[in-house]
């Protein structure tokens, strides 16, 4: 068997992989980025294809790897996978969903934490003029953390961990998911709205947990920042164009947004003549102390990144081996084609 790795993002040699398939199993291990860089013959060897974020999964590659049995996506998000296609042909797409499930989780605390209690400020302002700046009413979104509400928008894996972690700090949960089913709430011990205005209305702090689909692509637009109970710090670990960035540019400008923490960008590494990241960048006043960036690192640790590696290649195998189905994200493609 042979499977293709069009754009892995490891550098350290397959070992993880290589113990996962086995010696009779040959890792075709490329860091590249566009479909068009392997050949039509490599495509076509595979019999398990493993991606990662980089390169962008047409129906081009679909057409290409038609030996392909499983496709599986080494990370959470698989809004780069023409899932269709690859569904058409009776090719299942898994991802790997509960690999960095607490990493994530920790870091949009930690984000809501930095900005509530103004830590990245303080340092900053200290680091200019440890004399003059030594005063605590200098970072603009500090506030008690208990009692305030934490909206969580998509309460899967990470929004529950991450709701979890913020109970823990005193804080009333509130979530708003059409997807799942009543009484979700109830198993939790969260309070539950039916809509992302009523969240928007009463949260203090709202930590976005949705995957980028085309309902949720431009979720937190003007009309969303609108609707926001005023001073709301926002977080978002999940994808970038899940946020209009010139919607948050004017909530924070117009105080609507007290403070926002944002590791995932729509342009990744980010458009340097958006006006919000200009703004950042350039420290302006308005800004400073309210916006806080990370390099799409939430789910990053040396031991997620491992799990991550393993937890695919155990899918890939499973089904190859076994026929074992798990984490299949285009199901709905597989069940028209047969």
């Amino acid at each position: 068997m042979r499977i293709l790795f069009p754009d892995a993002r490891f550098t350290d040699g397959p070992g993880i992989e290589q113990a996962v398939a086995g010696a009779d199993v040959e890792l075709d291990i490329r860091l590249l980025e566009k479909v068009d860089d392997i050949s039509p013959a490599d495509w076509a060897k595979a019999d398990a294809i493993v991606v990662y974020n980089t390169m962008l999964i047409t129906e081009r590659a679909a057409e290409l790897a038609r030996n392909c049995r499983i496709l599986v996506r080494a990370g959470v998000g698989f809004d780069k996978i023409d899932l269709a296609a690859f569904g058409r042909r009776g090719i299942p797409v898994s991802n790997t969903p509960d690999y960095g499930t607490s990493e994530v989780a920790d870091h949009a605390i930690a984000m809501m934490l930095t900005l509530a209690r103004g830590v990245v400020t303080y340092d900053s302002a200290l680091r200019a003029d440890p004399i003059g700046n030594w005063r605590f009413a200098i970072a603009p979104a500090v506030r008690r953390l208990r009692g305030a509400v934490f909206g969580v928008v998509g309460l899967g894996r990470i929004g529950t961990a991450a709701a979890l972690r913020a109970r823990a700090f005193g804080m009333d949960v509130v979530f708003f998911d059409p997807h799942l089913p009543n009484g979700t709430e109830l198993a939790l011990g969260f309070r539950r709205v039916r809509s992302l205005k009523d969240l928007l209305g009463q949260a203090d702090a709202v930590s976005l947990h949705a995957p980028l689909t085309a309902a949720t692509q431009g979720l937190i637009d003007a009309a969303a920042v609108a609707a926001m109970k005023p001073g709301l710090i926002l977080i978002n670990t999940a994808r970038g164009p899940i946020c209009d960035l010139s919607a948050i540019h004017d909530g924070i400008k117009s105080g609507r947004i007290a403070a926002a923490g944002l590791d995932v960008l729509p342009d990744e590494p980010p458009d340097l003549g958006q006006p919000l990241i200009r703004a950042w960048r350039a420290e302006e006043p308005w800004i400073q102390g309210r916006l806080i960036l990370s390099p799409h690192a939430a789910f990053y640790s040396a031991d997620s990144f491992e799990d991550m590696r393993r937890k695919a290649m155990e899918t890939a195998m499973l089904y190859l081996r076994e026929g074992t189905l798990q984490n299949c994200v285009n199901e709905a493609w597989l069940k028209e084609k047969k």
